[in-house]
């Protein structure tokens, strides 16, 4: 029998996925005013607060627009706010993750992490201004919470790269050859990590970062790993 948090992830997905058979719907423009309130008629997508008050204001959540004009899912277009280790973190089939310099989880977090991962939750993550010193905690902090599992590159083979946008190679801004890591539970992938960046920054509202390394056009990646992971 399925447990709490895997049916509510499993529920905010098949609302989505009733509607895939109809054909994309037009989308207005993401409203321009503060995150959206969660809308569990739609797939939603949070952004983690974490280590007290860490979160992100240098991710950009265009990304969901073009998955509701370039495939038939029923997204919010607006990240969410969610805590980490708050039950609420199982309403959002998918999440991302981003931020700069140090930090540690609370052993709450690590808790909660676990559960979400291995019960049916999907994590994006990379680092802002593909920042060093975030980049090492995190890796860090995902030994802590699951050292029975490493990160590991995804060939560019994977269907991740085909989901919805053809997508043959990675480079950084300045044209280096790069890849994306993958955490993988039990055969799922659960979690693509980017230490360059995915974070889209030129459409990041708030946001002063300057990018650091960050892929090319991250926008089709994070469009073809939301679709694929809702979809696989």
């Amino acid at each position: 029998m399925k447990n709490t948090s895997r049916s509510r992830i499993a529920a905010a997905l098949a609302t989505t996925l009733a509607f895939l058979a109809l054909g994309a719907a037009k989308v207005e423009p993401p409203d321009p005013r503060p995150p959206a309130k969660t809308d569990l008629s739609l797939l939603q997508c949070g952004n983690l607060i974490y280590a007290g008050n860490k979160s992100s204001v240098c991710f950009a959540d265009r990304f969901l627009t073009d998955v509701s004009t370039q495939t038939t899912l029923k997204v919010n277009t607006r990240f969410c706010p969610v805590r980490l280790d708050a039950e609420a973190l199982f309403d959002y089939p998918f999440c991302v993750m981003s931020g700069n310099d140090d930090f540690k989880f609370a052993e709450a977090e690590r808790t909660q992490l676990r559960k979400y991962l291995t019960q049916g939750g999907f994590l994006l993550v990379s680092p802002g201004c593909s920042d060093e010193k975030w980049d090492k905690c995190f890796r860090a902090e995902l030994k802590v919470c699951f050292p029975q599992y490493t990160l590991k590159a995804i060939p560019m083979t994977h269907p991740i790269f085909s989901t919805v946008n053809q997508i043959p190679r990675l480079t950084d801004k300045n044209g280096k050859p790069v890849m994306l890591e993958g955490l993988e539970i039990n055969g799922r992938l659960v979690l693509v990590y980017s230490k360059e960046g995915l974070n889209d920054v030129a459409n990041a509202k708030g946001c002063c970062c300057c990018g650091g390394n960050e892929i090319r056009d991250p926008a089709k990646v994070n469009v073809n790993v939301f679709a694929y992971a809702v979809l696989y």
